[in-house]
């Protein structure tokens, strides 16, 4: 008996790390910011808000507990962010900001089939730096004014808005050939990214990421 549950034992470890396996992935990200009051809280910026592109970079840890339920923990380099357009008297100023953040979701995961998996979870991510890049279009540009605009939407976006973000994320991926797979996911932010807001301004950031990835066996 004891060598039956021995025996057990040591096929139930083996089977532990049999089902967890490490990954890397790296992809497209779309984003963009969401305000109810289109950023009047920052002075110098108006107008629409729109989407703006940017990458992922990530490695990831997923732990299979049978043929149908895991669940997996990531940590990603991401160019997140949006942009913000105006435009008078045939000029058009678009300004790009470029919210550069570790995101580190952690999703659990069920398997349709042995290829694909759907997952949701939970994610938070931090500051690591920012940059504005301002384009002046149908008009002349003084380059030194462009210049100090972005330093100044820099260091306030810096000084107001928080270093941590939290929100939810809902994705699938699909194994394409062993051990590569195409995944798409999309995560809402949930905080309001401003630190002291003032008559109930919100400014909240979603994101879609579709990329490739490999997991080691």
């Amino acid at each position: 008996m004891k060598k039956i549950l021995l025996a057990s034992a040591l096929a139930f470890c083996a089977g532990i790390n049999a089902q967890t396996k490490f990954g890397v992935k790296a992809g497209y990200a779309l984003s963009k910011l969401n305000s109810n009051d289109d950023l009047d809280a920052f002075e110098g910026i108006s107008g629409g808000l729109k989407s703006k592109s940017g990458f992922y970079v990530g490695a990831l840890v997923e732990h299979q507990f049978n043929n149908k339920f895991a669940v997996q923990g990531e940590v990603q380099y991401a160019n997140l962010g949006g942009k913000a357009e105006v435009s008078t008297m045939g000029v058009t100023v678009t300004e790009k900001f470029n919210f550069n953040r570790i995101v580190v979701p952690v999703t659990a995961r069920y398997y349709a089939t042995p290829e694909l998996g759907v997952y949701a979870g939970p994610f938070v991510s931090f500051r690591t730096n920012t940059k504005v890049n301002i384009d002046v279009s149908g008009g002349m540009a003084n380059s030194q004014a462009v210049n100090e605009g972005e330093q100044f939407l820099e260091k306030t976006f810096d000084d107001n808005l928080k270093s941590a973000e939290f929100g939810l994320v809902l994705g699938a991926d699909y194994n394409v050939y062993k051990g590569l797979f195409v995944d798409a996911r999309y995560s809402f932010g949930l905080t309001n990214m401003i630190k002291d807001p003032v008559n109930d301004e919100k400014l909240k950031m979603n994101f879609f990421q579709i990329g490739l990835g490999y997991k080691f066996k």
